[in-house]
């Protein structure tokens, strides 16, 4: 009976450890994200970055996450991509995707806003204007566009479900830069159409503080369980 007891009390204290550690594990992947959530949104607030700093390697575009930014080039419209499924406002349609071209000869892909989908014809693309001559594309530094799950390989057409940064810039030739920009609204940018009511970037931080209550509540359903059947009803049983 000392043996049982003793192996019921150690595996309620490795199932209470375990449970406890899992919680405050989850409590400081909020407490990483939360700082992740305020660097972003202090670099918003940040000077925007000079055309010439924009990054160049995977390292710089990450620190350079959501810096605002005014570059100037020449779109090279004829590698519009239209990623499929995308959702703005609750509606869905494509996300317009477009290379600017650089004066110093790379490329940065340009998000450069939502357009809905022809429900008559779902293979038939907007129209967005891509003037001709240098522009000026003022907007926030952003990573390339989100994957979706996608059934088969990556298409090669306009419509697509993603698009591969390194792929892409193997089809198209270009020295593309890792990171894309989100055009914002102005008085250039109107003209096209296209909506740019970007989301803020989520982190799904209430996520990780549910995991953690769900823990903790794992490691006090463990202990209470114990002490009843352990400590409590054999007291009962023998007082009866």
């Amino acid at each position: 009976m000392r043996a049982r007891r003793l192996l019921v009390l150690l595996a309620a204290l490795a199932g209470v450890a375990l449970a406890a550690r899992l919680g405050l594990w989850q409590l400081s992947r909020a407490a990483e994200k939360e700082a992740q959530q305020a660097a972003l949104e202090s670099r918003g607030q940040e000077p925007p970055l000079a055309s010439a700093s924009l990054a160049h390697s995977p390292d710089e575009a990450a620190a350079q996450q959501h810096r605002r930014i005014t570059l100037q080039g020449r779109w090279i419209g004829a590698r519009t991509v239209f990623l499929d499924n995308r959702a703005m406002d609750g509606r869905a349609g494509f996300i317009v995707v477009t290379p600017l071209a650089l004066p110093d000869g790379d490329a940065v892909l340009v998000q450069r806003g939502w357009a809905p989908r022809d429900a008559a014809e779902r293979t038939r693309v907007p129209a967005v204007a891509s003037p001709e001559g240098v522009v000026t594309v003022e907007g926030r530094v952003q990573a390339p566009p989100s994957r979706l799950y996608e059934l088969g390989a990556e298409g090669l057409g306009a419509i697509r479900q993603n698009l591969d940064l390194d792929a892409f810039a193997r089809e198209t030739g270009l020295r593309l830069r890792p990171l894309s920009v989100q055009q914002a609204d102005g008085a250039a940018a109107d003209a096209d159409g296209l909506l740019r009511h970007w989301p803020a970037p989520a982190f799904d931080v209430h996520k990780h503080y549910g995991y953690a209550f769900q823990w903790f509540a794992l490691a006090a359903l463990i202990t209470g369980l114990y002490v009843w059947f352990q400590l409590v009803r054999p007291r009962l049983k023998r007082r009866a």
